[in-house]
């Protein structure tokens, strides 16, 4: 695997990025939503924090809320 070379505020945005698919997710599986919308944001948001979590550049993040919420 080909290491990423990014700032911290980079690694700090990506984090954000990654914990607003947290939140979604959490949010839409609260609501019990389960028309093609909500179903389909899930799989986006789903597929972003798979992705996330298999990036290298992640020093002392907590990235167990992203594999709670992947499932």
């Amino acid at each position: 695997m080909i290491t990423e070379k990014i700032t911290a505020a980079e690694i700090a945005q990506h984090y954000r990025a990654a914990m607003d698919s947290v939140n979604l997710i959490n949010e839409i599986v609260a609501s019990g939503d389960t028309d093609e919308e909500s179903v389909d944001a899930l799989k986006r948001n789903r597929d972003h924090l798979k992705i996330m979590v298999d990036k290298d550049f992640w020093t002392t993040e907590d990235l167990q809320p992203f594999k709670d919420a992947i499932g």
